[in-house]
């Protein structure tokens, strides 16, 4: 189903609600690990959230890996989840409901300036460089539309509010062709898979497709590329960043990012072909400063977390 804009925003306050009345205390117990003893907040349990960025059915299974592994390393119990709303996950952060989590580098903005998350790890490559991947906008094959500039009038299906490729990008080639927002009939499609599906049975006039979504789709046989056609692609974005919420101590913040480095290109691997990291590499560490393009690109749209 598509919605608009207006509608997408009150169905994420809607689950900002549910998100805040939810976890457990800030209490913490000690285990031993490999480095020592730390700290392990909630009673000895750590909260890991990951953004919505594909379909549940496949995000959870291999989310859970990363959960196991890191839970191994870090000498802590983990308990992983899904987040339905990108906004969700930066107000649990915010309300410490979360203590660990993988957000879009949009979100990321929202969550270190709102919610003190602190970038320590993202998905690196085979050769252990930093991955990326493509914001594009995509049309029919046989559409008459070449170029952005075109989309004036037509409806362009999104992703779901908040998201980097998904939301962000597509409004700034929007911008940056000389349009505004309002000359193009933007919806909310509610997920990369589902702009994508929007587009693929004729209910748009373009879409949004991301590189992660495209090699998901195409190598699952959900998306023919040949009968279609990309008008527009972005910039190299830094891949996703796992994050510590920043007011715990900075004896588990550490261990938490050495768990995370240490996790073995198998531990990840799953996780990372979503992202279009494949063959997969160990993580890598980044810091905010990693995602500065992503701060000024929101800065220049005026976003703020009712974006998200």
């Amino acid at each position: 189903m598509i919605v608009r804009r207006g509608a997408a925003l009150v169905a994420s306050a809607m689950v900002l609600v549910l998100a805040a009345a939810c976890g457990s205390d800030d209490s913490g117990s000690k285990t031993d690990t490999a480095a020592g003893k730390v700290e392990c907040p909630n009673g000895g349990t750590v909260q890991m959230a990951v953004e919505p960025f594909e379909d549940p059915a496949k995000l959870t299974p291999a989310f859970k890996l990363v959960g196991e592994a890191l839970s191994r390393e870090l000498g802590c119990k983990v308990e992983t989840t899904v987040v339905t709303e990108y906004s969700a996950e930066v107000v649990a952060m915010r309300n410490k409901k979360i203590d660990v989590a993988v957000f879009g580098p949009l979100g990321f903005v929202f969550a270190s300036k709102n919610a003190n998350a602190e970038a320590v790890a993202s998905f690196g490559d085979s050769t252990g460089k930093l991955s990326s991947y493509k914001a594009g906008i995509w049309v029919p094959k046989d559409s008459p539309i070449t170029k952005v500039e075109e989309l004036k009038g037509r409806n362009l299906a999104l992703s779901s509010a908040g998201s980097t490729s998904g939301d962000a990008f597509p409004r700034y080639a929007i911008r940056t062709a000389g349009l505004q927002e309002s000359d193009v009939n933007l919806t909310y499609a509610g997920g990369h898979p589902q702009a994508l599906l929007a587009l693929k049975n004729g209910k748009v006039d373009a879409a949004e497709i991301n590189t992660q979504q495209l090699a998901t789709a195409t190598e699952a046989k959900e998306f023919d590329p040949s009968g279609f056609r990309q008008i527009w692609a972005s910039d190299p974005i830094p891949n996703d960043p796992i994050t510590v919420r920043g007011d715990l101590s900075p004896e588990f913040k550490k261990a938490v990012a050495d768990a995370l480095l240490h996790l073995s290109p198998k531990d990840v691997g799953e996780l990372g072909a979503l992202l279009d990291v494949s063959p997969p590499g160990p993580l890598v560490a980044v810091t905010r400063d990693t995602y500065q393009p992503i701060f000024s690109l929101a800065q220049t749209l005026g976003l703020t977390e009712k974006d998200a």
